[in-house]
């Protein structure tokens, strides 16, 4: 991202309309990847990510595709702010007189990005994964009767958000919301720390003048083949996230104490490969997720926002 300074609400803004886009845009195939990396050896509703979307629509409905959106879309804006903003913050304190950072400069910003987010990232998480994955234990409920045991406090047929958190919050205290923080920051930290030093590099490559900015679509092919990038190296860990995090599950699907526990299950039950479920969908989710960030930062909508909100009189 360009070493210029813009202010914090112009960042915010920024952050939260490219959240806000890029999650309407891809949201169906974030379920697909959601779905896939929860499906164990046991029982396989699913062999692929279209396969999963048809039948997502023929028993869910067009909008079944989109269970979940709403905590996304909500918490999206100060997430994606948070993460963008962070990263400014960190590149700023780290450059010496405005010099050009060097990578493990640019790495450690990056890093500081990751920690910050998390503090939305995981309970945004945590909500929207029994929501998407909620169609899937029906299904599985529907083939296989007393298939699907609770694994966790929440045990109804169409949960909303607010029932989830109240009764997360009721059984676990705000820790319900927090679980898996660790995968969490073992998986956001890395993305960061690939993400940004990837993204201003291949962006600065683009540059027809040093100083001024990168052409429009330089900023948006950087922002897809570093996101994607990012979300592949850290796929792994997305899976053992997105598998402690699920609260339901089906009777013959394993149960995990923690991060090395699934770890040592997956490995003995699915393999190594069971690592890689659900990667093609996450570079489909994040590639034009952050093409669309990146986009909408260098385009300034923030900016222009502000530039044309009335000012107050004195």
């Amino acid at each position: 991202m360009a070493d210029k300074q813009i202010s914090l609400p112009a960042k915010l803004i920024n952050g939260g309309v490219a959240g806000l886009i890029g999650v309407t845009c891809v949201f169906p195939i974030d379920l697909a990847k959601t779905r896939l990396q929860n499906q164990q050896n046991g029982f396989r509703l699913y062999t692929s990510m279209s396969d999963c979307l048809i039948k997502t629509i023929r028993s869910e409905g067009y909008f079944g595709m989109y269970r979940g959106a709403a905590v996304n879309l909500t918490l999206v804006t100060p997430e994606k702010a948070i993460k963008l903003a962070a990263n400014d913050f960190f590149r700023f304190h780290l450059s010496k007189d405005g010099q050009k950072l060097t990578l493990l400069r640019e790495m450690l910003a990056g890093c500081g990005a990751g920690t910050c987010q998390v503090i939305i990232t995981t309970p945004m998480e945590m909500l929207k994964i029994q929501l998407q994955d909620a169609g899937r234990i029906a299904a599985q409920r529907k083939l296989m009767p007393q298939a699907v045991t609770p694994g966790g406090p929440v045990e109804m047929k169409s949960p909303t958000a607010m029932q989830l958190t109240r009764e997360l919050l009721k059984e676990k205290g705000i820790a319900g919301l927090y679980k898996g923080l660790g995968a969490t920051l073992l998986r956001d930290v890395p993305f960061s720390i690939i993400y940004f030093p990837l993204f201003a590099n291949l962006n600065n490559l683009g540059k027809k003048d040093a100083d001024g900015p990168a052409p429009f679509y330089v900023s948006f092919v950087s922002g897809c083949v570093a996101g994607s990038t990012a979300a592949v190296a850290v796929n792994p860990v997305d899976v053992i996230k997105t598998r402690l995090q699920s609260l339901t599950r089906g009777s013959q699907e394993d149960t995990y104490s923690g991060v090395m526990d699934c770890i040592r299950k997956i490995l003995r039950n699915e393999g190594p490969t069971a690592f890689l479920k659900g990667a093609y969908c996450r570079a489909l989710v994040i590639a034009p997720l952050f093409g669309i960030a990146q986009v909408v930062y260098f385009l300034g909508v923030g900016e222009y926002i502000l530039s044309h909100l009335p000012k107050r009189n004195n």
